[in-house]
């Protein structure tokens, strides 16, 4: 999504990041597991799939991704951002109609800027870990689909919802990613020609 292709998000612990072409490599290894394949509902897919994937989901308007990076490490700048990733968190705009509806695979702050009114998590049914966590954070279950072994969690993110969310992340900085990048690039000494 073009609208957080710049945007840093910078909470105690974790940084979000916009998903992009360098994270693949490491994003592709993690997939490779049978095991997250199967909690993810995910299909194995090559390299350049998933280097397709990414561009997906850079450019297309229904769906919205972050990275998470350990922030310790790569605020320490002793490790490459691909060495800080632990893990990613996905927003899927499933209803053209209402565009406060998007279906979430991690809890994070997207009220603001994206007018989110309820979060839509599926999980598989055989995940158990992941829908204890998501109930949790308060998420009630509507539905169970025999078909796809899941169960659906909704999250509606009322007033008081929304004013508990805001206050339970205000400690987050909203950065323009790109600016990073140029910090980064300005720290690196080429050698003179």
């Amino acid at each position: 999504m073009r609208l957080n292709e710049e945007v840093e998000l910078q909470g105690r612990l974790v940084a979000l990041v916009p998903y992009g072409a360098g994270h693949v490599p490491r994003y592709h290894q993690w997939m490779k597991s049978e095991e997250l394949q199967k909690l993810t509902a995910s299909e194995p897919l090559t390299l350049e799939q998933e280097y397709q994937m990414q561009r997906s989901w850079r450019e297309d308007a229904d769906k919205c991704t972050f990275i998470v990076l350990d922030k310790l490490r790569w605020a320490s700048g002793l490790y490459t951002e691909e060495d800080c990733m632990v893990g990613d968190v996905n927003l899927f705009f499933t209803d053209p109609e209402d565009t406060t509806v998007a279906e979430i695979e991690i809890m994070i702050a997207g009220v603001t800027k994206l007018g989110i009114k309820k979060f839509q998590a599926k999980i598989n049914l055989e995940n158990t870990i992941s829908i204890a966590m998501f109930q949790n954070f308060h998420f009630k279950e509507v539905s169970i689909s025999d078909i796809f072994q899941e169960v659906t969690l909704w999250l509606t993110v009322d007033n008081c919802r929304r004013k508990w969310l805001l206050e339970q992340t205000n400690h987050i900085e909203e950065k323009w990613y790109s600016q990073r990048l140029e910090e980064a690039i300005g720290k690196i000494h080429l050698p003179a020609d």
